[in-house]
């Protein structure tokens, strides 16, 4: 969009030059929010974009910059798994569990956390009835090994009671990544978003404990 200084960061926070890094807008742009409904504060509005880079809009995409002074939009940076390095979609482990019986519905995260380590848990919803039993988290395994890739493989799989999803059915993979590094609730979602703030708030129990 003209008007709109853009650039790419890398995690230091300075420009990654042709690597793909955070898409990032350096100066104020052409009909920019200045604020969310129901923040008075504006601790919402200034966590969702200026949180990383202070100061500078982080949109939450990867985006390379080519040599001509074109750029590639790659996808969504704050909801991608990246293990290792190595960038993965969400969308090739849901994939892989469509049509495994007992599983119901999953969800996948990749959390950075306070001491430099990565989680990255599967939680599911057992179809009525179902259990998760080991047998049945070593053939998920198997499922997203085979179907995916070895590196899709998720450290932990854990069974909840529900999912969370935005009202149109999108299931929360930023919001619920953002309660496992520690966020409040009220910081990742507004109530009135989401189709079961129950689902949600269940989440926060794995979060990690403060330390003093």
């Amino acid at each position: 969009m003209l008007g709109v200084a853009l650039s790419a960061y890398g995690a230091d926070g300075h420009p990654s030059g042709h690597d793909t890094g955070e898409l990032v807008v350096t100066r104020p742009m052409p009909s920019m929010p200045l604020y969310f409904w129901n923040d008075p504060d504006g601790s919402r509005y200034r966590d969702a974009y200026f949180g990383t880079y202070p100061g500078v809009w982080r949109h939450g995409d990867w985006m390379t910059p080519t040599p001509r002074g074109s750029v590639i939009v790659s996808g969504r940076s704050d909801s991608t798994l990246n293990r290792h390095g190595v960038r993965l979609g969400s969308a090739d482990i849901y994939a892989a569990l469509d049509d495994l019986p007992g599983v119901l519905e999953s969800l996948v995260i990749g959390a950075e956390l306070p001491d430099g380590g990565y989680w990255m848990p599967l939680f599911v919803v057992m179809e009525p009835g179902r259990t998760l039993t080991d047998a049945l988290r070593a053939e998920i395994t198997s499922a997203i090994r085979t179907r995916a890739s070895p590196r899709h493989v998720p450290d932990t799989i854990i069974a909840v009671p529900a999912l969370p999803h935005t009202r149109t059915g999108k299931k929360l993979e930023v919001p619920v990544k953002r309660l496992l590094q520690g966020a409040p609730p009220h910081q990742v979602a507004g109530r009135e978003a989401v189709d079961d703030p129950a689902a949600l708030e269940y989440f926060t129990r794995f979060a990690p404990t403060p330390t003093t």
